[in-house]
């Protein structure tokens, strides 16, 4: 386990809510975010339905695009497309959605279609928007005390290597970044910050953050990377 001090700001009670999968519906709408292959950044982020049975899978796209994918062998994510191309479903966006990757392209099925609201007051991420960084999202955060997660706005600045820098932001507005470079996790504190002691964790996909103070971040190893 890593260990470093970390300057952050002092977080209060964290955003009420979590996203599950749709289970027992056939189909849900959906929000689809579509990277070129290798790309770290994508402008593309459209409606989509994300429909499941027995284990066959279409997303269907609001721009045309349709996708069938069918399981492959015994191996849980293993599929092909309609031209029988291998395609790999990931889960690096917790309980935020799916990623699928295809030979040519990557997307991210987000469960949450709100994230296709424009940027004005009811922004999913405000106060962050895609004018200003290469994608934004919610990330899961537990305040001291609470026994379940709520989620905190952010926006991701990438970089070359798997590296970014994440800004984050309570429900008090107190905001600061969380930089991910290579084996080591940063922070820059912005107002009324204070120093104190974080532990850094992988676990599986996802970076699990656990503060001195009682506090809990995940982030997902998908929001650093992008496709």
């Amino acid at each position: 386990m890593k260990r470093w001090t970390y300057s952050a700001a002092a977080w209060a009670v964290a955003f009420a809510g979590l996203w599950a999968a749709p289970a027992s519906a056939d189909s849900a709408e959906a929000a689809c975010e579509i990277y070129p292959k290798g790309s770290d950044h994508t402008e593309v982020l459209i409606p989509c339905t994300f429909s499941q049975r027995q284990g066959f899978i279409t997303i269907a796209r609001s721009d045309g695009v349709t996708h069938d994918l069918s399981p492959e062998g015994d191996t849980a994510g293993n599929f092909r497309d309609q031209d029988g191309r291998k395609v790999y479903r990931e889960s690096g966006l917790g309980d935020q959605g799916l990623i699928f990757r295809f030979q040519d392209q990557s997307i991210y099925v987000y469960w949450n279609a709100k994230v296709l609201e424009p940027a004005n007051e009811d922004n999913w991420t405000a106060p962050f928007t895609r004018a200003d960084y290469d994608t934004t999202t919610r990330l899961n955060c537990k305040a001291a005390g609470d026994s379940g997660f709520g989620s905190c706005p952010a926006g991701i600045s990438r970089m070359e290597n798997g590296q970014a820098s994440i800004v984050v932001q309570n429900q008090l507005g107190e905001q600061f970044t969380i930089n991910f470079m290579k084996d080591i996790v940063t922070g820059e504190p912005y107002a009324n910050a204070t120093n104190r002691e974080v532990e850094a964790r992988m676990e599986g996909d996802t970076w699990i953050l656990n503060f001195a103070n009682g506090e809990v971040w995940e982030v997902p190893l998908a929001a650093i990377e992008g496709g």
